[in-house]
């Protein structure tokens, strides 16, 4: 067997293979543009760091559609859930100043918060916060902030009480949001300072994020920032034509800490810098402690694995799991910690690969997530020197098989329905009714027609029309609003007991959380 001692011309020739490596893949400026245009993504980001070094930071497209600005590397994109690692930091840090830990109950904290049972209310821990195992379902709780709302972040998280659990407590991993919330919640309460300012203050300038914003208010005031875009005249969401979106029809800010920050190409390569680095900043000293940054990485939840179908079989990972605002998974053998992302309009990555000391980032300014995926996997093997495949045709092929299998149901549930009901005159529905956790709406009968009013969410009004029985479809007057079914329930004296809801398209994000609404008259008295 060859000899560990190297031999000069040994270590020369390792060297010039090292360096080989230590760069983008060849054409890569060119294979992103020529899928850019081919999926027709408006405008993206990308950013690669390689053993401490920037190798890329560029933009690519345009800011906003039927606007010639160009992306640049410090043109900011909001990152969506890829910022809940932000949220992780900033709790790190209180974690290194010794005024919380991990594992501390949160009504330590929060006396008043509270979940639906009493028993989790007392054992819930900060942890727990973070990594999707309360026992919610997906996505549940979302429509507090989902599509805006006029709701504080903690009348919200005060709301938590009253959501039911799917599961039992540690039991399951089901994604949310609110507990994000709930955690940028904590920090104001420890800290004294809202999340977005302890996050500016003590996360994004310390780690020299200089163009990066957490408040609306910066962001806007950016003339370096890309606009939102979606497809929204198909079927459903995600098919038609790329439209522009109004840009200040975001999120609710009270979910900021779970996904309501803004960033650059180069500000991301800092962060992933100052990850792969445990801490420590670039020019010296630290953002937060090493053993902060273990517990940043350290799986805690089994997360579900499914095997991926046809081509994209190579890319299922062996095992799958939840750190702290990090997902932890192999690809082909090699640890990846990554999260994604995703608020209206936009999408995005981050994926580090510890052991080679590389990270990357992508950022694009539509929902064409099938572009970012593909170019993950085309990164990772090309940085982890495994057999590669054409990544991105595969994953293009692979949403237009959901899309079609999903425009087909739609069709199939559509073409027929039951020509019964309604069961009474319009006017007979009208009245306000109350959620437990979301709050209150109305419906009206305006001129022979139903209108429905969200009243905690800005502009989330609409028509109900008749679809069959009992049950209605929203025609919201925001296009972009997710339809949604509206059913009525009667009791044995013909008045409306209940009013549930369900979406309509069968591609519709968790976040629209219709099916855990449950309304009920505000008063017993019915005409």
């Amino acid at each position: 067997m060859p000899s560990f001692a190297r031999t000069a011309l040994a270590a020369a020739l390792l060297a010039s293979s090292s360096l080989a490596l230590a760069a983008p893949p060849a054409g890569f400026d060119r294979r992103v543009e020529t899928l850019r245009k081919e999926i027709g993504v408006p405008g993206m980001a990308i950013a690669i760091v390689e053993d401490g070094k920037v190798t890329l930071a560029k933009g690519y497209g345009v800011k906003k559609l039927g606007a010639p600005d160009p992306v640049d590397a410090d043109t900011i994109f909001p990152n969506g859930s890829t910022g809940k690692a932000f949220t992780v930091a900033a709790l790190g840090i209180l974690v290194d100043q010794g005024k919380i830990g991990w594992d501390d109950k949160v009504i330590e904290h929060m006396p008043w918060f509270a979940m639906y049972d009493p028993w989790v209310t007392r054992e819930m821990t900060i942890r727990d916060l973070l990594v999707h195992r309360s026992g919610l379902g997906l996505g549940e709780g979302d429509l507090l902030m989902v599509p805006r709302t006029n709701l504080t972040r903690k009348e919200s998280v005060r709301r938590l009480r009253y959501l039911k659990p799917a599961t039992s407590f540690r039991s399951a991993y089901a994604y949310d949001n609110v507990l994000y919330m709930a955690a940028g919640q904590l920090i104001e309460e420890v800290s004294g300072q809202t999340w977005e300012a302890f996050v500016r203050d003590h996360v994004l300038r310390p780690a020299g994020m200089s163009h990066s914003t957490s408040d609306s208010e910066s962001r806007f005031a950016t003339v370096d920032r890309a606009w939102p875009h979606a497809r929204l005249n198909g079927p459903f969401r995600g098919l038609g034509d790329q439209v522009v979106l109004n840009e200040r029809d975001e999120l609710g800010r009270n979910a900021a800490p779970a996904g309501g920050l803004a960033v650059s190409a180069n500000d991301m390569a800092r962060w992933m810098e100052i990850q792969l680095a445990h801490g420590k900043l670039p020019e010296g000293g630290r953002l937060f402690s090493d053993a902060v940054s273990a517990e940043m990485w350290k799986p805690v939840v089994l997360m579900p694995n499914p095997p991926l179908p046809g081509p994209l079989a190579p890319a299922t990972p062996m095992f799958n799991t939840y750190a702290l605002g990090w997902d932890v998974q192999d690809y082909k053998g090699a640890k990846i910690v990554s999260h994604t992302g995703a608020v209206f309009g936009f999408q995005a990555a981050v994926v580090l690969i510890p052991e080679k000391n590389v990270g990357f980032t992508i950022l694009i300014n539509s929902e064409d997530g099938e572009i970012i995926r593909g170019l993950m996997n085309e990164l990772l093997d090309h940085y982890l020197e495994r057999p590669t495949q054409d990544w991105p045709a595969a994953w293009r092929a692979f949403k237009k098989d959901r899309q079609a299998q999903a425009v087909a149901a739609l069709k199939a549930t559509t073409a027929a329905p039951a020509k019964i009901g309604p069961s009474l005159p319009l006017a007979r529905y009208a009245g306000d009714y109350v959620d437990p956790w979301y709050g209150p709406i109305s419906i009206r009968d305006e001129g022979g027609k139903l209108r429905i009013d969200f009243k905690q969410t800005p502009r989330m009004t609409g028509t109900l029309e008749h679809w069959q029985y009992d049950s209605f479809q929203t025609v919201w007057d925001d296009k972009a609003i997710e339809p949604a079914y509206v059913t009525f329930a009667l009791d044995a004296d013909g008045k409306i007991e209940r009013v549930t809801m369900k979406a309509v398209s069968p591609l519709v994000d968790f976040s629209w959380d219709y099916q855990d609404l449950l309304f009920t008259p505000t008063s017993a008295k019915q005409e």
